[in-house]
């Protein structure tokens, strides 16, 4: 079966700093199959038989820690709903602007609140909206003094901080992804 490792605050403003080879060589070191990465943000797409989910995400934080000396929250999902995700597109309804920045946070623990939730700005642009237990979709228009720590702020502040975020873009390069290719593209 396919999964995707998200890791929460890898690569993100010189924080936590690992080269994709090594991110790549710790996933390979527990057997698992077919191991790459997607962009330098903690997406790592790889292949594996072994047991079930929370098994392999207690193994993949402990070789972290151990090889690389980094703790980072693992969000695990199979590959097969990050495709199915973007095939249904939670944003088709969404006007797109060149200040329109579109989102997927993952929670770590599913959450029956995290469907329903939803959240807008008074501003009007920063919507965040439920997809389902463990996945919000979000919105935001970029603006003077408006940006996404925002969104991240309210998240952490309902979710906790076991949640981790990747912009549409990314999901969508993901989803995109083939074995035989570690570099992929939207041509």
């Amino acid at each position: 079966m396919e999964y995707v490792a998200f890791l929460r605050g890898i690569n993100v403003g010189g924080h936590r700093p690992v080269k994709m080879a090594e991110l790549e060589a710790a996933f390979r070191s527990l057997g698992f199959q077919n191991v790459r990465t997607v962009l330098a943000s903690g997406n790592v797409i790889f292949e594996s038989s072994k047991g079930g989910r929370d098994a392999l995400v207690q193994g993949i934080r402990k070789k972290l820690e151990t090889d690389l000396g980094i703790k980072s929250e693992v969000i695990l999902r199979p590959l097969s709903e990050i495709r199915e995700m973007v095939k249904s597109n939670p944003f088709r309804a969404v006007k797109l602007t060149p200040d329109t920045r579109l989102y997927i946070t993952f929670l770590a623990d599913a959450s029956k609140r995290a469907s329903s939730f939803k959240h807008e700005s008074p501003q009007k642009d920063a919507r965040i909206f439920g997809l389902s237990a463990g996945e919000m979709g979000a919105v935001v228009i970029l603006s003077p003094g408006r940006g996404t720590i925002e969104l991240m702020g309210i998240l952490e502040k309902e979710f906790g901080r076991n949640v981790t975020t990747r912009s549409w873009k990314t999901i969508r390069k993901i989803a995109e992804s083939r074995v035989s290719s570690s570099i992929v593209s939207l041509d």
